[in-house]
């Protein structure tokens, strides 16, 4: 073999080592981007991070006398016509005390709509106390023509959030949920996108950056 033909298969054999690492980084990028999402939903879920709630199956077996007040907050992006609300907009319970309320949703459009619903926790910091034995977030919803659906939530505060410096004289937290459409076509509401209406005040916020 000459060395030129040596030199030209050394030549081959690195461009194909090379394609094969390319291939292999863009794969690679590609279940980073799809596992971003949910290892992030589950970091927040875990730490209570930005807000997040904690999903628990078991109520508290601890009440305390003090009493919180938790405010109820229904927001709605642009694509999606629904009418989202809480049926109260505030409760007042004790800490550790299991409690349940409700949001209604109803399709506003003459087609069959679906959503999502994001929530958190203001302040964010009570995330982590907040725990949720039932609720509707991150669940596919569909609903018919002028169909309305009771949502309920419950849920109590963690006792342990009176030991928190930064939280134990909290008086007021406020749960909010955001419905967004997870349908494929073009969106059917006429408001600008990348803003959702806040339903229990009828305003139009910004989503996102």
């Amino acid at each position: 073999m000459s060395a030129k033909n040596l030199s030209s298969e050394k030549t081959e054999r690195s461009n194909r080592v090379i394609a094969a690492a390319c291939l292999a980084f863009f794969v690679g990028m590609i279940g980073m981007a799809y596992a971003a999402v949910p290892l992030y939903q589950l970091f927040c879920q875990v730490t209570g991070y930005g807000g997040t709630t904690q999903r628990v199956e078991q109520y508290s077996d601890t009440i305390l006398d003090r009493k919180i007040t938790i405010r109820f907050d229904a927001n709605v992006a642009s694509d999606l016509p629904w009418d989202f609300k809480p049926v109260q907009r505030d409760v007042k319970i004790r800490i550790g005390e299991t409690a349940q309320i409700s949001y209604t949703a109803t399709n506003m459009f003459k087609a069959p709509t679906r959503g999502r619903a994001s929530f958190n926790v203001s302040p964010p910091t009570a995330g982590a106390y907040f725990n949720k034995v039932e609720c509707f977030c991150f669940t596919d919803t569909e609903l018919k023509p002028g169909e309305t659906m009771d949502m309920p939530v419950v849920f109590f505060i963690d006792p342990e959030i009176v030991n928190v410096p930064e939280l134990k004289t909290t008086e007021t937290i406020t749960l909010s949920y955001t419905f967004f459409s997870i349908d494929g076509d073009e969106p059917v509401a006429a408001s600008p996108k990348g803003e959702a209406t806040d339903a229990t005040t009828n305003e139009t916020t910004k989503l996102g950056g």
